[in-house]
């Protein structure tokens, strides 16, 4: 059986000298520049009807680094600026191929402050990392060890909107390898009340983090409010201790998604869950708010990667399913199944937990498709309903 290498980024937190942070923040600034030019050379270019490669955007920066406008760019390593040069290149060809949008310039303000640095400009030895154009090693907090004899192929360091400093690294991870197989398979229902309702009866508290931090953050928003727009210094303290408690509930949601999906991957083969479309459903103004708190995109992406690194299977099936108006015992079909319901009896006598009954259909649905290849139509209680999935139409032979 062939391995798969798995590339794993280590991230830690690290407390950089004044020196360094000024540094870092200088480089942070030259990366936003050659980000901002280049695109703007290449969007020009585009109005033209021309297109701009990466090669011709590496030329354009040699030629900017010799101007006296520019010539600042010299001071920083130059890696992370070609690095730049190369996200550009990766967004423009997510653009042509349809799968984002445009590429926008960066801002100083909200824009992600980071910067990337491949072999050639740092060095990793005894357990010290030191980056081009610094003397000292950085001062990092290191909260888990590396896999051993990992050498990083690339560091990126960044800064978040609350202050704090991080540098992550990727390296090859031997320790992931698939698990053993097992037959054990699970429907998950997503839901706001419970987050998780498994197949199995199981259902996972929502510990709706937003929430609990409401008050604090509706305080310091306030105080936000009320200092003088512009650079100030009081603006700036009081927007750092707003990003203090978005990033307080960012990193208390990311380590119970972490343990939620591992445990989920350890113990079942295959995971079938609901393609949802997150985005239109944060549309609801009423919901919005706790649909965004509960994460559920990033619930299924932690989902899948992980998935992937051991071996195991999610089935993502149809959004249009009537999962929770289904009877999972008989088959049929309710006419009405209004949100306010969370039991209901079928006409076979059976007495349902509304959203236990949608994660046993769920996981059938989604064995079958993964069996047969093909979806499955449940029971219609009159004809000419609405399919349960959305079918292909099938095209009649002449």
């Amino acid at each position: 059986m062939k391995t798969t290498r798995v590339k794993r980024a280590f991230k830690y937190r690290f407390y950089p000298t004044d020196t360094q942070a000024a540094e870092l923040s200088r480089t942070f600034g030259c990366v936003r520049k050659v980000y901002n030019l280049a695109l703007a050379a290449r969007t020009e270019a585009w109005t033209r009807q021309e297109r701009v490669n990466y090669n011709q955007t590496s030329a354009m920066l040699t030629a900017w680094k010799k101007t006296e406008e520019l010539v600042y760019l010299n001071d920083v390593s130059s890696v992370p600026l070609q690095q730049a040069l190369r996200h550009l290149q990766v967004a423009f060809t997510n653009f042509f191929g349809k799968r984002a949008k445009y590429p926008r310039f960066k801002s100083r303000k909200t824009s992600r402050k980071s910067a990337e640095y491949t072999t050639s400009a740092f060095r990793f030895q005894d357990g010290k990392l030191t980056l081009a154009k610094m003397a000292e090693p950085l001062d990092i907090v290191w909260s888990r060890p590396l896999p051993e004899g990992a050498a990083p192929s690339t560091v990126t360091v960044s800064q978040d909107a609350a202050g704090r400093w991080y540098v992550s690294m990727l390296c090859e991870d031997p320790s992931v390898k698939p698990l053993p197989a097992t037959d054990a398979a699970i429907g998950i229902d997503i839901g706001l009340d419970h987050l998780l309702t498994l197949s199995n009866g199981e259902k996972v508290s929502n510990p709706r983090h937003e929430r609990r931090d409401r008050a604090r953050l509706a305080k310091a928003q306030r105080q936000l409010a009320r200092k003088a727009k512009g650079d100030g210094a009081n603006r700036a303290k009081a927007r750092r201790k707003v990003a203090k408690v978005y990033a307080r509930i960012a990193d208390r949601r990311h380590d119970h998604l972490h343990k939620l999906t591992t445990r989920l991957v350890r113990e079942n083969q295959t995971i079938v869950i609901e393609d949802l479309t997150v985005r239109n459903m944060v549309k609801n103004g009423s919901l919005a708010r706790s649909i965004s708190d509960a994460a559920w995109s990033e619930f299924r992406s932690m989902l899948e990667y992980k998935a992937q690194w051991y071996g195991r299977e999610v089935i993502a099936i149809d959004r249009w399913f009537p999962s929770s108006k289904l009877c999972s015992v008989c088959g049929t079909l309710q006419d009405k199944m209004p949100l306010s319901v969370r039991t209901w009896t079928c006409d076979c006598g059976t007495t349902h937990d509304r959203d236990v009954n949608a994660a046993k259909n769920i996981l059938a649905v989604g064995l079958t498709a993964s069996v047969c290849g093909a979806g499955v139509r449940p029971q219609r209680r009159t004809p000419g309903g609405q399919s349960a999935m959305k079918q292909k139409p099938l095209r009649r032979e002449p």
